[in-house]
């Protein structure tokens, strides 16, 4: 992360029309280099990818919060931060013991939306 750089000042953006993937502060984060953006994006989409399947057979709420809080990073420091914002609140659902299933389901919509991001992205390339 560059200096001034503080991916958690995203979460006062709105929600509505935010972006999958914040494509200018990922070429910063990589200084242009389209080598190093297509690695990182390639290397998120495999954890992302697997995201559910950990989730599914996480066996307590401290595991489910864990890999919410590990994909919230991951999603902050390539510039998904509308991803980033839904794994917290997920993660604020299960602290709170309610709305987690709603709070899952916007996370998984995300999720998605960033993948295929993604998927543009490295395909056109």
């Amino acid at each position: 992360m560059t200096d001034g750089d503080d991916p958690d000042t995203a979460k006062a953006a709105p929600k509505a029309g935010q972006p999958a993937l914040d494509w200018a502060y990922l070429a910063r984060q990589t200084m242009g280099d389209a080598e190093l953006e297509a690695e990182l994006l390639a290397l998120f989409s495999v954890q992302a990818g697997e995201f559910g399947g950990r989730l599914a057979a996480a066996g307590t709420d401290k595991a489910r919060h864990d890999l919410a809080h590990t994909l919230k990073g991951a999603a902050r420091a390539i510039g998904a931060f509308a991803l980033g914002d839904a794994a917290e609140e997920y993660e604020s659902a299960l602290a709170a013991a309610e709305g987690a299933p709603d709070r899952l389901r916007a996370l998984d919509a995300r999720l998605d939306e960033a993948q295929q991001a993604i998927s543009a992205r490295l395909s056109r390339g």
